[in-house]
């Protein structure tokens, strides 16, 4: 499915098109007003599935936040705010994502945790961060933002959610002496907001479709043809992501497997929102609604790696294995992601934003943003002024 196929149409891209005249964007819109901020706290940007940040060589040629309109970090820090990017596990679970994360905040180890990594049958410690940390200092004086793109955005919540409440699982399975400060919870003070950008919140009927299951296009060229072939054969090899979790219990321990919906909506009911942070989310879409009810993408904003994704998504619905209906609700989407499903996860709190009543321990939905997938990142083949957007944001978010 088109899902998993984001990052390595990536990384041949950022290759093939780095020698490329890279795209200019303007910024003549929204001005960062520093005059007007009460705090300027770090901002830590997470990536998505099959991503990279900058521990990772590729974003020296092709920056994850920014893409061909320049790197996002350098322009917001010449801004005046302090923003990095973070380099998480591809493919892996947002439990493993998380466990990562606080390692490269703290310069520490990567450990998964004892009984988690016993359960899905990996090494328990990972990489070594220690003297090469992210961020200088992380504490309850010197708090953190965290935005989330894509599957970023279930990484930063459950990462938020460990640091308030630890894992009892974790603290039951190991020594004292041996276990992480990450599991013994008691640092939500650490974290003044959470941002989740066009994240499956839910989950997302890109799973539940494949490419094959859109008409055939009497239009459709052959690259598009082949294109669609080679999407269906590269979805295919990474076998079924809900298979038993007593048969192959490293099976589960995936980003894909979170984002079925009926694991997704698992994952929610386990993850709480920190009662003193503040949650965003922005929510996106590139398609339009047809006659008969159905949606179809608007090709001019929608990634041609997306198309036949997005229509296959604007015109399912079913019930999962699970016994979750998906409707016509459901229909709207940016080519990966289900517009509803970026909204708010569900069973959480959730209101409308209001800018002159941002309410803390709740999910404030940011009106839904103009853009396929990738538009928040910065777009590649259609290329999109994401610096407005982000001065914007940024703002807003110091001057709560």
């Amino acid at each position: 499915m088109s899902v998993i196929l984001q990052g390595f149409f990536y990384r041949i891209l950022s290759f093939l098109m780095s020698i490329a005249m890279l795209f200019g964007i303007s910024c003549d819109g929204f001005k960062a007003d520093s005059s007007e901020w009460n705090t300027n706290y770090k901002f830590v940007f997470v990536h998505g599935l099959s991503g990279w940040g900058s521990y990772d060589s590729v974003n020296k040629i092709m920056p994850y936040w920014g893409m061909f309109g320049g790197d996002l970090m350098a322009y917001l820090n010449d801004k005046g705010f302090d923003c990095y990017a973070a380099s998480v596990s591809p493919s892996s679970s947002a439990w493993d994502r998380a466990c990562e994360l606080y390692a490269q905040l703290t310069g520490t180890v990567v450990d998964y945790g004892k009984a988690h990594s016993e359960s899905c049958n990996h090494d328990r410690y990972g990489e070594d961060f220690t003297g090469r940390a992210l961020i200088d200092s992380f504490s309850s004086e010197d708090k953190i933002n965290l935005l989330g793109h894509s599957f970023g955005g279930a990484t930063v919540r459950i990462f938020a959610h460990l640091m308030e409440n630890g894992s009892a699982e974790e603290i039951a399975a190991t020594d004292a002496n041996d276990l992480s400060d990450f599991f013994k919870g008691g640092k939500g003070d650490y974290i003044y907001s959470v941002t989740a950008l066009a994240a499956p919140h839910n989950g997302t009927t890109a799973y539940c479709i494949s490419t094959d299951d859109v008409p055939a296009d009497e239009d459709a060229t052959l690259f598009d043809t082949v294109k669609v072939k080679i999407q269906n054969s590269l979805s295919n090899m990474i076998g079924p992501a809900t298979q038993d979790r007593e048969e192959n219990k490293a099976q589960w321990d995936n980003a894909a497997y979170d984002m079925y919906i009926d694991n997704a909506l698992e994952l929610n009911g386990k993850i709480t929102t920190l009662e003193n942070a503040y949650y965003f989310s922005v929510p996106c879409s590139a398609t339009v609604q047809n006659e008969n009810g159905t949606y179809s993408p608007v090709e001019s904003r929608m990634e041609s790696l997306f198309v036949s994704s997005s229509k296959a998504m604007g015109a399912f619905t079913g019930v999962t294995e699970g016994g979750f209906v998906i409707d016509e609700s459901w229909q709207e989407n940016d080519g990966l992601v289900n517009t509803i499903s970026a909204k708010a996860p569900s069973s959480s709190p959730v209101t409308d934003y209001d800018k002159g009543n941002v309410q803390k321990g709740v999910w404030n939905i940011m009106p839904t943003y103009d853009g396929d997938h990738m538009s928040l990142q910065g777009g590649m083949t259609k290329p999109n002024d994401i610096k407005s957007f982000y001065l914007e944001h940024l703002s807003m978010i110091n001057s709560l």
